[in-house]
C-alpha cells in the first residue's frame, strides 16, 4: 500500500465527496505507478473491483484515461491497463527567477508540450508580465479548441520575498522593490482568466523531480536545486511537504562558514551568483551561464573551482539536514547541463566520505533528472495536483 497517496475516507463525507475521492486517488495512482490494470488498481485503493470498473469507465468518457495495449498472463483474458490520457489536461507553469522566467505547457502525464524563455539581468514586472500574457496567448490559440478548453490553470513559482533576495554586485535592492507591492496570484490572475496557484520556486523543482523525475525512487528525501540561489525542498512519506506557510524545504538559508570565519548562509556559499561573480572579476559576461550551456565546459577554468567550493558546502549541509531527519537519500539538481550536475554529485559523495558522520546515517547522494526546467514543470503540476489529485496542497485560487 503506497500511503502516501492512499488516505482514509470520512464516514461524514457525502457520496458525491466520496467519489472525487476515489476518482482522485486512483488518478493518482496512475500518475505515480504508470499504466495499471483495474484488479491492481483496485488493491492498491482498497476499494471494490466493481466500484474501481465504475470510475474508470467514468473517467475514459470524460477523457481523462485511456487504455494502453493488452497484457497477456499465462491464464485467462489478457488485461487491459489504463493510464492517464495525455490530452486529457493541460496546465500551464512559469517560473519567475532571479536570471531568466520559463514558461512551459504539460500535459497530463507531465510532458511540456510548449516551452519559452527570456533571460534578464533582473526580472522587471511589467516585463515578467508580458512575457506570460503574450506566451499563454500564443500557445492556447495554436491548441485545437478541444484541448484549449482542457487547460486547467497556471502554477507560479518564484523565490519568497523575492525583493530581500538582492545581488549589490549585480543590481542594488531598489531594483526588486516593485515586487513587494504586487499580489502575484492575483494580477496573474485578472490577466490571464485562468485559476492561478502560487508557490515557492525550489519546492517547485522538487515537485516535478518527485511526481516525474527519480524521486520517485525514494520515500524520505532532501532536495537541493542550484539557481542564481540555491534553494531546497523536503519529501516526507511520498509526498513533497511544503510547511505551515509553504517555505519548508528552505535549506539555502542553511548556516555556512565564510572565508573569514564570518557566519553566512548556504546561499551565499553554494549559489551559481558566486560563479557569476567571479566571470564579472576577469570581465567576462555571466549572462551566457544561462543562455549558452555549452560555455560551462569552455569556462572550465572558473567552473570547477566553484565546483569543488559547492560540493564541500552541499556536504556539510546534507549530513545537517540528516541530522534533522534520517533522509534516505540527497538529490541535487540545478540550472547547468547534465554533465555539470554528475560532477557536482560525484564530487559531494566524495567529500562526504570525509565529513565527521558520528551518530549519523550517511544518505545516498543522487542526482536529479528535471534539469533546468524542473521550476517551471513543478509550478504546472500544481493545478493539476489541486484539481485532479490527492496529497496536492490545495492553494484555491
Amino acid at each position: 500500500m503506497d500511503d502516501g497517496l492512499v488516505r482514509s475516507i470520512s464516514t461524514g463525507l457525502s457520496q458525491k465527496g466520496v467519489r472525487d475521492h476515489n476518482e482522485r486517488l486512483l488518478l493518482s495512482l496512475l500518475q505515480r505507478n504508470g499504466p495499471m490494470a483495474g484488479s491492481d488498481l483496485a488493491r492498491l485503493a482498497e476499494l471494490s473491483p466493481p466500484t474501481v470498473s465504475s470510475i474508470l469507465r467514468r473517467l475514459e468518457a470524460e477523457g481523462l484515461l485511456e487504455r494502453g495495449d493488452p497484457v497477456r498472463g499465462k491464464v485467462g483474458k489478457p488485461s487491459i491497463p489504463m493510464r492517464l490520457a495525455p490530452d486529457g489536461v493541460f496546465s500551464f507553469g512559469l517560473k519567475i527567477g532571479r536570471r531568466s522566467a520559463d514558461l512551459v505547457l504539460i500535459d497530463f502525464t507531465g510532458a511540456p508540450r510548449h516551452e519559452r524563455q527570456m533571460t534578464y539581468t533582473f526580472p522587471e514586472p511589467a516585463d515578467i508580465f508580458a512575457f506570460f500574457e503574450e506566451g499563454v496567448r500564443d500557445i492556447t490559440s495554436s491548441m485545437t479548441p478541444s484541448n484549449a478548453a482542457r487547460v486547467c490553470g497556471l502554477g507560479i513559482a518564484a523565490p519568497f520575498e523575492m525583493w530581500n533576495w538582492s545581488d549589490a554586485a549585480a543590481m542594488p535592492s531598489a531594483a526588486y522593490g516593485p515586487w513587494k507591492e504586487i499580489d502575484l496570484k492575483e494580477v496573474t490572475q485578472q490577466r490571464i482568466g485562468l485559476p492561478v496557484y502560487l508557490m515557492n520556486d525550489a519546492t517547485a523543482a522538487c515537485q516535478a523531480e518527485h511526481t516525474y523525475g527519480r524521486g520517485k525512487e525514494f520515500r524520505d528525501y532532501a532536495y537541493f536545486f542550484i539557481g542564481a540561489f540555491i534553494g531546497g525542498g523536503v519529501v516526507l512519506n511520498n509526498s513533497v511537504y511544503e510547511g505551515r506557510q509553504g517555505n519548508a524545504g528552505a535549506l539555502g538559508s542553511l548556516r555556512s562558514i565564510g572565508p573569514n570565519g564570518e557566519s553566512m548562509q548556504l546561499i551565499d556559499m553554494a549559489s551559481i551568483r558566486q560563479l557569476e561573480l567571479r566571470l564579472r572579476e576577469v570581465d567576462l559576461d555571466p549572462q551566457q551561464l544561462w543562455t549558452d550551456p555549452e560555455s560551462w565546459h569552455s569556462l572550465s577554468r572558473y567552473v570547477d573551482p566553484w565546483l569543488g567550493q559547492t560540493a564541500q558546502e552541499l556536504a556539510k549541509a546534507a549530513l545537517s539536514t540528516c541530522s534533522v531527519i534520517d533522509f534516505e537519500a540527497i538529490v541535487i539538481d540545478g540550472s547547468f547541463p547534465s554533465s555539470v550536475r554528475e560532477d557536482l554529485v560525484n564530487r559531494v559523495r566524495r567529500y562526504v566520505v570525509t565529513q565527521d558522520t558520528r551518530g549519523l546515517i550517511p544518505p545516498r547522494i543522487e542526482a536529479g533528472s528535471i534539469g533546468g526546467k524542473a521550476r517551471a514543470i513543478g509550478a504546472a503540476t500544481r493545478p493539476i495536483g489541486a484539481q485532479f489529485m490527492l496529497n496536492a496542497r490545495l492553494d484555491e485560487p
